[in-house]
């Protein structure tokens, strides 16, 4: 899809308006739905030459067609291109083998861009040369001097509606990242740059493994995904992060609308409903009369972190002076997302003011809608990080020495007997060296890839301008797409 630079400043309103909205559901009615309000936001945001490029299988294929026409217009339909995926065996079915699948084309209006492929034909094709007649001003055959018709071989053809590429196989191991719905990045590729113009701003809002993005990092379009899908943002970032002279980019977090949306169809966005439904969770008792401690669990109060925001240091304060204020020495912090560094200091603090304050994770299973009340949620510690910063006159590096996940109950019994050591439960980390905006900038990173799966606990070293105190931030991100953060500080002379 071709998004207009002038949509860009709406995708977060845009993204916020639609994720309010009440899409939870079962069936193939609320899915339906579901995608019919994000087409219909695709197309608002759809730059005046862009298109948009629907993939389908047999399933759903002739349901989308009917939307497509209603929101885009059947004048604006330009292709069913199928995607015949010839290397695909599907053993003995009881029915003709699926070997294709469609991708729907339309255009926002009738100035949509398109530029013409070839592709190497399988066998070289004799044809006859024709040249124009200047006379009659159109095309005939071609003679040479003595006459004869003149041949040549033709090694190309023009791209049809159908389109020959291969499945993305499991010994493809060089692309292929196991990641459920991947596409080959020969087909992203070919929908970029039949639709395109280098420069342009290409948008997938179902991104999975990120494979169109990856294609438009390669021809030179510029980009934008977006999943609700931690591990599938994941894998976009490492495979972007392989393409060679990839250029910078930013991961944004919008997990926040994802748990609004619950927050709205748990207890119509009431404050106090949603308090009660984590409570429940927490098997903790809801809790009057005070601002900041919402219920009570034995003998320790707890604190419920807001759905839209990270708990910060500034809110921790407010609920350990509501503590001394009233006598009260222990209390659970419950929170989605942590203020950069804040679990690191969190229970120094409260240890400094004689308080027990212990931080829990809230489980995203809370949003799941088979999972009651009355099901077993655990709400986890926060893991833990231990690293050194090492100094060397002008420059610095950062070494991780321990990571720990909370509990090994997080971790699959098949993935337990495969951690021989503490970096292998650390998939990615990257470094900071200049935290001074609020903002993480990805300055080093490293991570595991299939080829070498050895993390470097070391990162390289980074050389300051001056003398100074300087905040150094570290994220990781864990084998299950958890993200850690840890503050540490340098001192340059």
């Amino acid at each position: 899809m071709s998004v207009g630079d002038e949509s860009v400043e709406k995708l977060p309103s845009i993204l916020e308006e639609y994720a309010y909205r009440d899409t939870w559901g079962h069936g193939r009615g609320s899915y339906l739905s579901m995608l019919y309000e994000r087409l219909v936001l695709m197309h608002e945001l759809l730059a005046d030459d862009g298109s948009l490029f629907v993939h389908l299988d047999w399933h759903q294929g002739h349901y989308v067609k009917v939307m497509l026409d209603e929101i885009f217009g059947e004048g604006r339909f330009l292709n069913e291109i199928v995607w015949w995926y010839y290397n695909k065996l599907q053993g003995n079915i009881n029915r003709f083998a699926s070997n294709h699948d469609v991708l729907l084309w339309y255009a926002k209006t009738e100035n949509y861009t398109f530029h013409r492929l070839r592709e190497p034909r399988e066998k070289t094709k004799r044809q006859q040369k024709r040249a124009w007649d200047p006379e009659t001003k159109s095309l005939k055959q071609a003679r040479d001097a003595e006459g004869k018709l003149v041949y040549y071989d033709e090694t190309e053809r023009t791209i049809d509606d159908v389109w020959r590429l291969p499945y993305l196989m499991p010994a493809n191991t060089t692309e292929n990242v196991r990641y459920q719905t991947q596409k080959p990045v020969a087909l992203a590729e070919r929908v970029i740059a039949a639709s395109t113009d280098p420069g342009d701003l290409v948008a997938d809002f179902f991104c999975g493994s990120g494979t169109a993005l990856v294609g438009a990092e390669r021809i030179g379009r510029r980009w934008i995904g977006c999943d609700l899908g931690r591990f599938a943002i994941h894998t976009t970032r490492k495979r972007l992060l392989n393409v060679p002279d990839c250029r910078p980019f930013d991961v944004k977090n919008l997990g926040a609308y994802e748990r609004q949306r619950w927050q709205m169809a748990t207890g119509d966005g009431a404050l106090r409903a949603y308090l009660d439904t984590i409570l429940a969770f927490y098997r903790a008792d809801p809790l009057e009369g005070f601002a900041h401690l919402h219920g009570r669990k034995a003998n320790r109060m707890v604190h419920v972190g807001a759905t839209d925001a990270p708990v910060t240091i500034d809110e921790t304060e407010d609920v350990m002076d509501e503590m001394a204020d009233n006598g009260i020495e222990a209390c659970d912090l419950l929170g989605w997302e942590w203020e950069m560094g804040l679990h690191d200091t969190i229970s120094e603090r409260a240890r400094r003011r004689g308080l027990d304050v212990r931080p829990r994770q809230i489980p995203r299973e809370v949003m799941e809608r088979q999972v009651t009340e009355a099901d077993a949620v655990r709400f986890f510690e926060l893991a833990h990080v231990d690293l050194d910063v090492r100094r060397q006159g002008q420059e610095a590096c950062v070494v991780l020495k321990d990571f720990a996940i909370p509990s090994e109950d997080l971790i699959p019994p098949k993935v337990r007997e495969r951690i021989g050591a503490w970096s292998d439960l650390i998939d990615y980390w990257a470094v900071d060296f200049d935290f001074s905006d609020e903002v993480f900038h990805n300055q080093w990173q490293a991570y595991r890839t299939r080829e070498n799966p050895v993390l470097a606990t070391q990162s390289d070293w980074h050389e300051y301008p001056g003398a100074g105190r300087y905040v150094i931030v570290v994220k990781i991100i864990d084998i299950f797409g958890n993200d850690t953060t840890k503050l540490a500080e340098v001192r340059i002379k």
